[in-house]
């Protein structure tokens, strides 16, 4: 912590200096520098600070026997403990190159039809509460309409702090069961959902030849008035060698859709570089937990019983309306400590 509190004083003095916005690209780096670092010194110093002052406090609240200030301090130092600095050691868990990055998350229902398409709606609601809870910003990048109800699939970019080393944890399969609404017999019906996370890379050059991409342009759906249900806006890109399929229809120009589907395709095939590299460090490091895309992760069960299970940590909770309200941090802090 020392080092990060140096290298930010050393930043912030080249951002008071003559001429720092000269060169716009440059300066913009040191200000995101500077900024990733204070994520670790300002909570860190805040923690710090009321810790030291409950340390003080306290031996004086007894002497004066004040179970109100006694009581507070208490409280002080359980939030300290059990969210500050819980917080700071699951952050700690985020050191990987990629984790510090924007990300892209994706949703696509399962087989099952439209029990299936409204499962994957369910999730999409979770996620949108869980970002906006943690402030981060949301933007639905792809939305693909159920036939009936729910959606077949959704793409957002999700902007915040850590976002991709957070999101990370939610990649997987997620299985719900529970009494089905369009089922007239009310029989328990089970259905899964896919849900992929990429981070979104800025700073790297992917290699993508023209003949290895395929790209599919089609009417966006949804809201969006006439210029949406007249023009082909929308864009599909396929990248053959690999069979990685992106699309958005966000955007109201096709050309701004196709510059967003490189992206994606960029960030997809760089993570799955990236990923291939650390698996092979691993199997070197005679590395033993492996969460592998496709696994299914989570069970949420409503009937006949309420429980929400994580099958890779074992942590479990009872209120799975809290789960479907956005509470899944506890969920996300419990992988990140026990895989990093």
């Amino acid at each position: 912590m020392p080092s990060k509190e140096r290298e930010v004083k050393k930043l912030e003095e080249q951002m008071a200096a003559p001429g720092f916005w000269d060169d716009q690209e440059s300066a913009q780096k040191v200000i995101g520098a500077c900024n990733a670092l204070k994520l670790w010194t300002i909570p860190f110093q805040e923690l710090n600070t009321q810790f030291y002052d409950v340390k003080e406090l306290l031996p004086e609240a007894e002497d004066l026997g004040d179970a109100d200030l006694i009581q507070e301090l208490t409280t002080t130092l359980d939030h300290v403990e059990k969210k500050k600095l819980n917080d700071l050691e699951v952050r700690k868990m985020l050191s990987g190159e990629l984790d510090g990055k924007d990300c892209y998350l994706e949703i696509n229902a399962g087989a099952g039809g439209t029990e299936s398409c409204d499962w994957a709606a369910m999730l999409s609601r979770m996620y949108q509460r869980w970002t906006t809870k943690r402030g981060w910003k949301v933007e639905v990048i792809d939305r693909l309409e159920g036939e009936i109800a729910g959606i077949k699939s959704m793409t957002f970019r999700i902007s915040g702090p850590f976002a991709y080393g957070y999101c990370k944890s939610e990649k997987g399969v997620h299985r719900l069961v529970r009494i089905s609404p369009f089922d007239s017999n009310a029989r328990r019906h089970t259905s899964f959902a896919s849900v992929d996370v990429t981070p979104i890379i800025d700073d790297v050059t992917v290699d993508l030849r023209p003949e290895d991409i395929r790209v599919d342009t089609y009417r966006a759906s949804g809201a969006g008035g006439q210029h949406v249900n007249k023009t082909d806006s929308a864009v599909r890109m396929t990248h053959i060698p690999t069979g990685i399929v992106v699309s958005c229809q966000s955007e109201r120009s096709q050309i701004q859709n196709r510059e967003t589907c490189m992206k994606m395709l960029a960030s997809k095939l760089y993570e799955k570089e990236y990923n291939e590299k650390q698996q092979k460090i691993s199997a070197m490091g005679g590395e033993k937990k492996e969460i592998a895309w496709g696994s299914q992760i989570r069970n949420y069960v409503f009937q006949p019983y309420t429980l929400v299970k994580d099958t890779r940590t074992g942590f479990q909770v009872g209120n799975v309306d809290a789960v479907m309200d956005g509470e899944i941090d506890d969920f996300v802090n419990a992988y990140l400590k026990e895989f990093g």
